[in-house]
């Protein structure tokens, strides 16, 4: 594809040149609005208003009469303050002919880290909204060009491990007939927690708990731990998320890196340990200088009883991440769904080229803000400012459930597992009702179910809390996944019957093919000619819900195409078209099933050839 809008932005800076004018950072084009003439349109203008100190109508008829010519624009159009330019259709669609292809690659490593969930109960919904973001976000800075490490953490030292495990040694009953291991060590971990509210209780198991508790933290029970952990993965490769390394919490504490952190740390200024006072004993880091406004800005570290605490752990983490620490070991775990490998830390492993990223992004929710600052604040204290701007905290917000909140403590969640099979039961109910004759059901149901909650997961802004209803998510109209799957069915459906009748979409169109084009092709390639900007925006933020949302368009565009009339005829026949306009028009219909094939598989939503 083209990048029209570099084309355009060459030019105003060469008219800026003439003008004198130091041109700015980033000059902005859009498409402009239906009721406007042109297609693409800048505010430049306005943007010199005060610089030049002219008003922005005057400063656009300057600009025209400067810019050289643009490839492919007949007219140079003036609007108020905004300058606008129209293309003949010809060179839009000869743009937008070519199938989007990767980025070039760029330097440096973005580690991703995601999931992460506690090893002790099955996924629920909530965790569900993480793993979508995650995988896309990962998977759009893939494309987007740059290194990714995909990283899941395992906390297998955490109290609510500890709790899972002792609950299924207290009541010693084995998993129901086909019950997940996963959902089995949650039924019992919700058992537990009723059991511990009962008068008496919590003060005569605790002992137990916490004994159960050391085992973990001595490495003793990574077993157990991995029973609940493999259901847990197989959850999230059905999801399709895949993951290059796992990291373990005990092998983080054994192998040192908590010490070496807390050594780092310990010749700053800013961490100490308090001789009197509350925090008395303890090791505090004074996050003041990093984290203003806080009424209390002492963190604990390391408790006065000798014990760190979560955040003094993720701390080690990422200094590990962005290379400031080594030390950890790496083994094979196992091969995923598509082929791609898993890696674990392990005692037993070697030393592996993992971590050392210089940009970091992890995905944790909202309520995470403050750990996360703190993340950044131990990079800066240790002086590496460069490293604490390169750590993104991907926050999101809660997820509601048919405008009910969830808790699993309370046992008041739905699983991801049990979330997927309504949502395949769901599609395959639809299937059958509008395509009895669909030649695999199942597959097409797997892949509209799975496609439809993951596309709900990352179609909003990641910190609007997300309300999730099946009538919305399963709606083969408006912004859902399965309207997205069926605008790429319905171009696949096209290209079929085009091989059938021995036309070959992807062959090089015939010479002038390309100016047969009508403004309904021009139309379509301007939606097809900003995806490689959307993929760009969403690396850049980084979240998904940008993408998502020109996907969106993009298949309205394609709609509007497919179903546009004249004279109450149709506008834009395929495969009936005259000889010149049929090859462009085929050539589009593949760039459009290619690009949204792409897009969707950004965001980890499978693209059904039938529907």
């Amino acid at each position: 594809m083209r990048d029209v809008k570099a084309e355009i932005r060459a030019a105003l800076k060469s008219a800026l040149e003439k003008l004198g004018v130091e041109p700015p950072e980033f000059i902005p084009v859009e498409l402009a609005p239906n009721d406007k003439p042109g297609d693409y349109g800048t505010p430049l203008p306005f943007q010199l208003a005060r610089t030049l100190r002219k008003p922005p109508p005057q400063i656009a008829e300057a600009l025209a009469t400067l810019l050289p010519p643009v490839p492919g624009v007949r007219e140079v159009v003036p609007v108020g303050g905004f300058l606008n330019f129209a293309y003949e259709p010809a060179y839009l669609a000869a743009a937008a002919s070519i199938p989007p292809k990767p980025f070039p690659k760029r330097p440096g490593k973005v580690a991703v880290e995601h999931t992460s969930v506690n090893p002790n109960k099955e996924l629920h919904i909530g965790h569900l909204r993480n793993v979508a973001l995650g995988d896309a976000v990962a998977r759009i800075l893939d494309y987007a060009g740059f290194e990714v490490e995909v990283e899941n953490y395992i906390d297998d030292t955490g109290r609510q491990a500890a709790e899972s495990l002792f609950a299924i040694a207290r009541y010693g009953e084995p998993p129901k007939e086909g019950e997940k291991y996963d959902h089995y060590a949650g039924r019992l971990y919700v058992r537990l927690h009723q059991e511990l509210g009962e008068a008496g209780k919590k003060e005569e198991l605790e002992p137990e708990i916490r004994k159960v508790l050391r085992r973990l933290e001595a490495g003793e029970l990574r077993g157990e731990i991995e029973k609940i952990l493999r259901a847990q993965l197989a959850t999230m490769w059905r999801l399709g998320a895949e993951y290059d390394v796992l990291l373990w919490e005990s092998d983080i504490v054994r192998e040192g890196l908590l010490e070496k952190a807390l050594t780092l740390l310990k010749k700053t200024p800013y961490v100490f340990e308090p001789q009197e006072g509350k925090y008395k004993g303890a090791l505090v880091f004074d996050t003041s200088k990093f984290i203003p406004g806080l009424e209390d800005p002492y963190l604990v570290l390391v408790r006065s009883d000798g014990t760190a605490t979560y955040t003094a752990k993720d701390i080690a983490l990422q200094f590990w991440k962005m290379g400031l620490l080594a030390g950890l070991k790496f083994k094979p775990y196992d091969t995923q769904p598509s082929g791609r490998a898993l890696y674990t830390s392990h005692p037993e492993g070697k030393p592996m080229p993992f971590g050392k990223a210089s940009a970091t992004i992890n995905v944790i929710d909202v309520r995470q803000s403050y750990p996360q600052q703190v993340l950044k604040a131990a990079l800066s204290a240790l002086g590496r400012e460069d490293l604490a701007e390169a750590h993104v905290h991907l926050a999101y917000e809660t997820v509601l459930l048919e405008g009910k909140p969830l808790s699993g403590r309370k046992g008041h969640v739905v699983s991801v597992d049990a979330l997927i099979q309504e949502a395949v039961a769901r599609a395959r109910a639809i299937i059958a009702e509008k395509n009895p004759d669909h030649p695999d059901p199942e597959l097409a149901a797997e892949q509209v179910g799975i496609g439809a909650i993951r596309f709900a997961m990352v179609k909003t802004e990641p910190r609007r809390q997300i309300d999730f209803r099946w009538d919305q998510a399963l709606s083969f109209e408006g912004d859902a996944g399965p309207y997205l799957q069926y605008a790429h069915a319905r171009a696949a459906s096209i290209l079929r019957k085009a091989r059938e009748k021995g036309f070959d979409p992807e062959a090089p169109l015939p010479e002038g093919a390309e100016e047969t084009a009508t403004p309904y092709e021009a139309e379509l390639a301007k939606a097809l000619l900003g995806f490689p900007e959307a993929v760009e925006k969403s690396a850049a933020e980084p979240t998904p819900h940008l993408l998502a949302a020109y996907l969106l368009d993009l298949a309205a565009a394609w709609n509007a195409y497919y179903n546009a009339k004249q004279g109450g005829q149709p506008a834009t026949p395929v495969l009936t078209a005259p000889g010149g306009l049929r090859e462009l028009r085929l050539r589009l219909v593949f760039v459009v099933k290619e690009t949204l094939r792409q897009g969707l598989s950004l965001l980890g939503v499978p693209a059904p050839e039938v529907m």
